[in-house]
C-alpha cells in the first residue's frame, strides 16, 4: 500500500487467505488503515501478514491467525501478525484479535506506537526490540501465551514500560518477560 491516506476495509466475512510465502500487506505510505479483515494462511509461512513501513498506520478491528502448529510454541514456524520496519512512527493496533501465531507482533528498533484493546492467545506474545510502544487495555485468552509482552535487551527503561507491575495491570495482568 504505497498511496497516502488509503483505507483497506473488509466487509462481511472478508478474508485474505495466504497461500504463498509472501508478505500479503506491505504498508509503505503514511496514514494507511487496514480494517475489518480476517487474515490467515493455508500453512504457517515464516512471514508476517502485515508489515508496517509508513507513518501513522492504523490496524483496526482485524482477526489475524495462523493454522494450528503442533508441539511446543518454541518450535513453531516464526509466523507473525504484524512487523514494524525500523524507525516507523505512530502506528496504532486497535481492537484486533491475534491467535495461533508465533507472535502477534514484532516491534523493531526505534518504532513508536500504541497497542490498545487487542486480544491475544496461543502465541509467544508481543516482542518489543528497542521500540517505544504504549500498551493499554489488551487482554489474553486461552490457550495462554508463552508470555504476553517480551521486552528485549536494549529496550529502554522508564516510560512506557516501567513499572512492569503497572504495565501488567493496565493490560489484564499481562505476563511480562523483562529481558532488559
Amino acid at each position: 500500500m504505497a498511496k497516502t491516506g488509503v483505507t483497506l476495509k473488509g466487509y462481511y466475512e472478508a478474508e485474505i487467505l495466504l497461500t504463498a510465502d509472501v508478505v500479503p500487506i506491505l504498508i509503505t505510505a503514511s496514514d494507511v488503515s487496514v480494517e475489518n479483515l480476517t487474515l490467515t494462511s493455508d500453512v504457517p509461512y515464516p512471514k508476517e501478514f502485515i508489515q508496517i513501513g509508513g507513518e501513522n498506520a492504523l490496524i483496526k478491528d482485524n482477526t489475524i491467525y495462523g493454522p494450528a502448529q503442533s508441539g511446543p510454541s518454541t518450535g513453531w514456524v516464526v509466523n507473525r501478525g504484524i512487523v514494524t520496519q525500523n524507525g516507523v512512527q505512530n502506528f496504532t493496533l486497535l481492537n484486533n484479535t491475534f491467535y495461533s501465531l508465533r507472535q502477534p507482533a514484532y516491534f523493531n528498533p526505534q518504532s513508536t506506537g500504541k497497542v490498545i484493546f487487542n486480544t491475544v492467545f496461543d502465541t509467544r506474545g508481543y516482542v518489543v526490540d528497542r521500540a517505544s510502544v504504549l500498551f493499554s487495555g489488551n487482554s489474553w485468552g486461552i490457550p495462554e501465551n508463552a508470555v504476553d509482552i517480551a521486552l528485549l535487551a536494549g529496550t529502554t527503561s522508564g516510560a512506557p514500560y516501567d513499572s512492569t507491575t503497572a504495565l501488567s495491570e493496565y493490560n489484564s495482568q499481562a505476563n511480562i518477560s523483562d529481558q532488559r
